[in-house]
This record gives C-alpha cells, sequence and structure tokens, in this order.
C-alpha cells in the first residue's frame, strides 16, 4: 500500500522533508507539456526535479471552470507518466449528469481518453514501464 498527501505546490517540499519517508506527496495538477510560457502551471519536469513522484490530474474543477476536455486531461496523464510520475486520475459524473442517468457514459469517456493517451505513449516509450495510473472517482 502506498500513502500519498498532496498539499499546495508551495508546500511539496517541505511536507517531503517533514513526512515519514513512507508517505509520499503528490502535486494537485500539472502542465501537458515541455517547456513554453505557461504562467503559474507547474510543468512534470519541475515535479520530478523536485522528487515528487506522483500528481492529480483531471479535477472536477479544472474540468468544469477551465474547460479541460476529456482528451487534454488524457494529455496531460500521459505527459505525465511519460516524465515518470504516477498519475492519480480524477474521473466522475457532475450532478446534472448523475441526475440525467449518464453517469457510466461520462466515466467511460473519460477513462477512455486517459487509457488511449496511455497506451500510446507506453507503445512510444520505455519510461512507461514501471508507470501507475490510480483513479479517483
Amino acid at each position: 500500500m502506498e500513502v500519498v498527501v498532496s498539499p499546495p505546490f508551495v508546500f511539496l517540499t517541505s511536507a517531503k522533508s517533514e513526512l515519514r519517508p513512507e508517505i509520499q506527496v503528490a502535486a494537485q495538477n500539472c502542465w501537458v507539456k515541455k517547456g513554453g510560457a505557461f504562467t503559474g502551471e507547474v510543468s512534470a519536469e519541475m515535479l520530478a526535479n523536485l522528487g515528487v513522484p506522483w500528481v492529480i490530474l483531471g479535477h472536477s474543477e479544472r474540468r468544469a471552470l477551465w474547460n479541460e476536455t476529456n482528451e487534454f486531461v488524457g494529455d496531460k496523464v500521459a505527459y505525465a507518466l511519460s516524465q515518470g510520475l504516477k498519475v492519480i486520475a480524477c474521473v466522475g459524473e457532475t450532478l446534472e449528469q448523475r441526475e440525467a442517468g449518464t453517469t457510466m457514459e461520462v466515466v467511460a469517456a473519460q477513462t477512455k481518453a486517459i487509457a488511449g493517451n496511455y497506451f500510446k505513449t507506453k507503445l512510444a516509450s520505455t519510461v512507461c514501464q514501471k508507470s501507475k495510473i490510480l483513479f479517483y472517482l
């Protein structure tokens, strides 16, 4: 069993140094690709350089407020995995989708986008041989 906590980015290094070694830290998000001027975003490379092994991607509020599509989340997951990070992928429906009875379709589409990009990345990279994706619903 792995235990992971996810403090805000500015506290990742202090949390990592204060926690027992068997407790790992996760970033709450990371950017979808390498480089570029994306003010305020944290890259997968930054997390790897800090020794942060996990990242949580696909938060419902980012999907809703920043319009992160299933495909965009799938791209983020694939890139994070290609950089050696382990991913906690958030999937789930909105209240409106639940009340409409479309939960299974919504979650299936989210999972399919993540899995599709994962397998494309895995085939293209040997880095992903030890990857982990944990789905959080």
